[in-house]
C-alpha cells in the first residue's frame, strides 16, 4: 500500500510540475525541468498524503506539492555551487552547474524559488486567498533566514570554526537546513483544509530529524551508486554530526526513537494515516 501510494504521489507531482513549466522556454526552463525529474519525493508524498486526510482536491494538493518540490530542488541546486558543498552529482546525474555552468545554476535556483511562489498564490492552489497567504508565507518563513537558508549559514560556518559542534547545535542547525521543510510539507494539507495542524506539525518535526540522521548514517554506511550522489563527505571534512556524536548504534536508536514519536503524532486520523506512519519507517531504512 505504502509502495504504491509513494509511487502515486511522485507520478501526480511530476505531472504538475511538467504541466506548470511547460509555459517556460530556453536554457534556464530546460535546468529547472532538469533539476526537478527524480527523486524520492518526500515532502510532495507529505503534502498528497496530508491532504488525503482532509479531502483536499487533488488538484491542489498537487500544486502545493509542486511547490515544495521546487523549493527543495532550488536549495539542492545551490547547495552543490563550488561555493557551497561543491558536489558534481546529484540524483545519479551531474549538477546543474557542471552539466551547464555556474551562473546559470544560480538563476535556475531563483526561477525554482520564485516558480513555487507562482503556483502558490495562483487560486488553482486554492480559492481562499487567506490559506494562499498562509501557504505562502509559512513557506517563505521555512525556506528562508529562518529555516532552510539558516541552516545552510550554520552548516558552512561550522565547516571553519575552531571548535565542532555539540549535539544540541546540530539539532538545531539540521531543524532548518533539512527540517523547516519537511515541516512545511507535513502541516500543508491542513493548511490548504484550513483545519488544526498541530498533530501533523509534530510528527513532521519528529520526521525530519529522523530524516537527517538517517543521511548521516548512510553518509558513512551508504552506497554512492544507489545515493546517487558522493558520500563519506562529512567524515572526510572532519564535520560533527549526529553519528559522529551518538556512534552508529546511537544515531539508529535514535532515529528509531523519532520514528515512534512521529507515529503516535498521527494517532488522532487513526488508519487514514498508515500512509504517513509507513512513511516514517521508509525514511530511516532506506539506502539512498
Amino acid at each position: 500500500m505504502f509502495e504504491s501510494a509513494l509511487r502515486d504521489a511522485q507520478e501526480r507531482v511530476q505531472t504538475c510540475l511538467d504541466t506548470t513549466m511547460s509555459k517556460y522556454q530556453g536554457e534556464i526552463a530546460e535546468a529547472m525541468r532538469y533539476t526537478c525529474r527524480g527523486g524520492k519525493r518526500v515532502r510532495a508524498f507529505l503534502v498528497i498524503e496530508g491532504s488525503r486526510l482532509f479531502d483536499v482536491p487533488k488538484e491542489q494538493a498537487d500544486r502545493a506539492a509542486a511547490a515544495i518540490e521546487a523549493i527543495h530542488a532550488y536549495s539542492l541546486v545551490h547547495d552543490d555551487l563550488p561555493c557551497m558543498d561543491d558536489d558534481d552529482l546529484r540524483r545519479g546525474n551531474p549538477t546543474v552547474h557542471v552539466k551547464w555552468d555556474e551562473a546559470t545554476a544560480v538563476l535556475t535556483g531563483d526561477a525554482l524559488q520564485t516558480y513555487a511562489f507562482e503556483l502558490l498564490s495562483d487560486s488553482n492552489t486554492a480559492p481562499d486567498a487567506s490559506v494562499r497567504i498562509e501557504l505562502i508565507t509559512t513557506l517563505a518563513k521555512a525556506s528562508g533566514a529562518e529555516g532552510m537558508v539558516l541552516g545552510q549559514a550554520l552548516d558552512i560556518a561550522a565547516e571553519t570554526a575552531r571548535t565542532s559542534l555539540t549535539l544540541e547545535e546540530i539539532t538545531h542547525l539540521q531543524a532548518g537546513k533539512t527540517g523547516a521543510l519537511i515541516e512545511w510539507a507535513g502541516q500543508a494539507g491542513a493548511i490548504l483544509a484550513n483545519t488544526n495542524r498541530d498533530p501533523l506539525r509534530q510528527y513532521a518535526r519528529a520526521l525530519g530529524l529522523a530524516f537527517q540522521i538517517a543521511d548521516d548514517i548512510l553518509d558513512v554506511t551508504g552506497d554512492a551508486d544507489k545515493a546517487g550522489k558522493r558520500l563519506q563527505k562529512d567524515e572526510a571534512a572532519g564535520k560533527a554530526t549526529f553519528v559522529s556524536h551518538l556512534g552508529l548504534t546511537g544515531a539508529r536508536q535514535r532515529a528509531s526513537d523519532l520514528v515512534e514519536e512521529a507515529r503516535a503524532a498521527l494517532a488522532v486520523y487513526g488508519d487514514n494515516a498508515d500512509s504517513l506512519k509507513s512513511l516514517a519507517e521508509f525514511v530511516i531504512n532506506r539506502d539512498m
